[in-house]
């Protein structure tokens, strides 16, 4: 766990650090304003082109294995970045930033790793223990940029290099701390705790082809919660600090409300754990989409700073109770052998639903503003309560005597 939380801690911590300059450069090497979101969109794609591949390999290879060869896309994509900075080529840039993509697919399957070796009733705390550890890289990676691009200008390096610098040493750091003490592989433990729970189960799921996983109820609803959630959040959140802009608000104001946002998505991450384990995984899901429900409503009610930052708060609440009770739900339904690959399949989901919530609010917002933006939130938000219910009264859900941990 201290291995991962500290892989995790690395990893975000160097991902916020070249986010933050990342739009300024493209914007410098094309001369143009309108380039300045390809390389985060190039992420996107790397993040959801490499999801599944990944998934794979830590089934295949082990977690370990897995994790390191992400954690190595990674460290190369951003010393290539470095280089593309230094040779004012856009295009070398935006290979980087897909290659970090790439490596954040295997490091957001960190969560699931840890989840794995434990026992169900203590999934959903660890698996918000290593949410939490983005927090380090939410408030640590803004304070790298301007120590990081000094050091750069010593080296006789451009600035803007700095971050990237930086970021492929904490890069590194993680495969390091993984390679070395992930110990023994958890896939390893994982199977022989599924062997112990479940031995008959446990042998029966392990060859289940997508196809049958992803047709069980609460794979559906586990991958809808994390996929709603994630395009919800987006779709408003992308487009807050524009409209804030259009209401004459500063960069101060702007940047409380993104606080108040983060502290949402991140900073209760354990308390939601303990409520998820409490109280069951379908009842947060639920949770999560009315607490949605209430951010989509709130949001373009009143531009007034405070009213925004309540609103942006419980658009990260919402996100965080749908990810964690959803990254646990599909966490339990999975056997040890088939979770890297469903598992996979999933994260590519979420990262497709955060490339479509990213590219499309803006034309939402041109065509009907913030009213019509939070309206496609609340139609997404209430069509996971829609689909909660419907798997519930076609009885599909539980099965007698497996309500328990399951959901």
């Amino acid at each position: 766990m201290l291995v991962l939380f500290i892989g995790q801690s690395f990893f975000s911590a160097a991902m916020i650090a070249g986010f933050t300059l990342t739009p300024i450069i493209a914007a410098s090497l094309t001369g143009s304003d309108s380039a300045a979101g390809v390389p985060n969109t190039v992420t996107l794609l790397g993040r959801a082109a490499a999801a599944y591949p990944l998934g794979w390999l830590l089934d295949h290879a082990g977690r370990r294995w897995g994790l390191t060869a992400g954690f190595l896309l990674a460290v190369v994509g951003s010393a290539l970045a470095v280089v593309s900075i230094m040779a004012a080529s856009f295009i070398g840039f935006c290979l980087g930033a897909m290659l970090v993509g790439m490596g954040r697919a295997a490091s957001d399957q960190s969560r699931y790793v840890a989840a794995e070796v434990q026992t169900a009733g203590k999934r959903a705390k660890v698996i918000g223990l290593i949410v939490f550890a983005s927090t380090v890289g939410a408030v640590g990676g803004p304070l790298i940029v301007d120590p990081s691009g000094q050091l750069a200008a010593r080296l006789g390096l451009a600035t803007a290099t700095g971050p990237f610098i930086v970021g492929a040493l904490l890069f590194f750091l993680a495969l390091l701390v993984t390679v070395l003490f992930l110990r023994p592989d958890p896939l390893a433990v994982g199977q022989a705790m599924a062997m112990a729970e479940q031995p008959e189960s446990a042998g029966k799921k392990a060859g289940r082809p997508l196809s049958h996983i992803f047709a069980d109820p609460l794979v559906v609803l586990a991958v809808a919660a994390m996929v709603i959630g994630q395009l919800v959040m987006t779709l408003v959140m992308v487009i807050t600090p524009l409209y804030m802009n259009h209401h004459d608000h500063g960069t101060q104001a702007i940047s409380l409300v993104i606080m108040a946002h983060t502290l949402g998505m991140f900073g209760l991450s354990s308390v939601t754990g303990w409520l998820i384990d409490r109280f069951g995984r379908v009842a947060m899901i639920v949770a999560g989409a009315m607490v949605l429900v209430g951010a989509t409503l709130l949001a373009p009610v009143s531009a007034a700073m405070p009213v925004l930052a309540f609103a942006l708060f419980l658009l990260g609440l919402g996100w965080n109770f749908c990810f964690i009770a959803g990254s646990s739900l599909l966490s339990d339904a999975l056997a040890a052998g088939e979770r890297g690959r469903a598992q996979g399949a999933s994260e590519m989901m979420v990262a497709l639903a955060a490339g479509t919530g990213s590219l499309g609010t803006g034309a939402v917002f041109a065509r009907g503003g913030m009213a019509a933006v939070s309206a496609v939130g609340l139609a997404f938000s209430l069509a996971l309560v829609a689909a909660y219910a419907w798997l519930t009264l076609s009885r599909r859900l539980a099965q007698p005597g497996q309500v328990g941990t399951r959901i």
